[in-house]
């Protein structure tokens, strides 16, 4: 398991990019369409990713599995947020940890299923 991401929903993505980028002076590391970009992180291979998100998504740590049905088989007693869904090249599935905090785990298995 590896901290890849920081994750922050955001109601506007140029608001939050004239602040993290223009104003902190974080770099952009990728862009996925017009929604979500990734910011690296002043000595850190974890990246800041924003995404716009309306769906009252909670900020929290994405780690990445080596596969999200192995960790839920593997950690049946966490209490996830639904069913794992799908994303580009792989899986994502959710908790909150007992304080009530999101915690995000995904996979990257289907990367090269193309």
């Amino acid at each position: 398991m590896k901290l890849e991401f920081v994750y922050l929903p955001v109601a506007r993505l140029d608001e939050a990019l004239a602040l993290y980028r223009d104003e902190l002076g974080l770099s952009e590391a990728w862009r996925e369409g017009e929604t979500t970009v990734g910011l690296d992180l002043p000595d850190s291979d974890v990246k800041l990713m924003l995404d716009v998100d309306d769906s009252n998504a909670r900020p929290g740590p994405m780690f990445v599995v080596a596969s999200v049905a192995a960790f839920r088989r593997d950690h049946p007693g966490l209490g996830y947020d639904g069913e794992a869904f799908e994303i580009p090249d792989g899986w994502m599935t959710s908790f909150s940890d007992p304080w009530g905090n999101a915690v995000y785990v995904m996979d990257q298995s289907t990367a090269d299923a193309s």
